[in-house]
């Protein structure tokens, strides 16, 4: 019975995005960038919010704050709320803490900031969790029945099988990976299922620094001003000074 509960335990996932580190050398792909994109950062809180808030919480983020992607506080309390939750919680996880406590010595990694901590010399964190999220591969050996190239061993399952489908990983003799085989179709192709990556990784990025957009904004609005400022300063302290030799 407890090493059924454990396999159980296991399949929601509590380790996976927050402990995938580097010292893996597997390439990481360049995430797209989705900032600005209304309607992938909308696409990318749904599938946050349907397969990646059941485990993870993002403790640092409101969901009302989902308006300055565009969306209306009716539809966050529609399409994104648990029916205990308000518009104004906090995004908390839906397994009990405690008992995540108890089964794993700690509660499930918060996923407010995973995009910007886990850069590394290969590139940034929405390029690391762009490949991530697109290397699960069928793997009998684990305990999840799930392994990943760029996280190899990983404790975390594939949570979004069911969008891209079963795959195995084709390795060479030397263990370098060749290519994939895919087992069973999924509901999306393999271009759509990149796409729908892409606009969760670009959520992730987004949450981690909402104000983002309009801190370069006004960097942008700032930086004009002192120009604008320096050339008006330069014609007085020329005006002043004309008449004294």
């Amino acid at each position: 019975m407890k090493k059924i509960l454990l396999s159980l335990l296991l399949s929601l996932g509590l380790t996976g995005l927050a402990q995938a580190a580097g010292g893996n050398e597997f390439p990481w792909d360049k995430a797209p960038n989705r900032q600005g994109d209304m309607a992938a950062l909308q696409n990318g809180a749904k599938l946050f919010v349907n397969y990646c808030l059941n485990c993870h919480s993002a403790a640092y983020m409101r969901y009302n704050r989902l308006q300055d992607i565009g969306l209306t506080e009716q539809q966050i309390k529609d399409n994104l709320l648990f029916t205990t939750e308000k518009v104004g919680d906090t995004m908390k996880a839906n397994i009990d803490p405690r008992q995540a406590k108890d089964w794993f010595g700690g509660n499930p990694p918060d996923l407010t900031v995973i995009a910007r901590s886990r850069a590394g010399h290969q590139g940034s964190g929405a390029d690391y969790l762009y490949t991530y999220m697109r290397t699960f591969y069928r793997d009998e050996t684990k305990a999840t029945g799930w392994n990943n190239l760029a996280f190899p061993n990983v404790g975390m399952p594939h949570v979004m099988w069911e969008l891209q489908g079963n795959r195995r990983a084709i390795f060479d003799d030397h263990g370098q990976f060749k290519s994939w085989e895919q087992i069973t179709p999924g509901q999306l192709t393999a271009t759509e299922y990149d796409a729908a990556m892409a606009d969760l990784v670009g959520y992730l990025q987004w949450m981690g620094e909402p104000a983002q957009g309009t801190r370069k904004t006004l960097g942008i609005f700032v930086i004009l001003f002192l120009l604008g400022f320096m050339f008006i300063a330069y014609r007085l302290n020329q005006a002043y000074w004309k008449d004294i030799k």
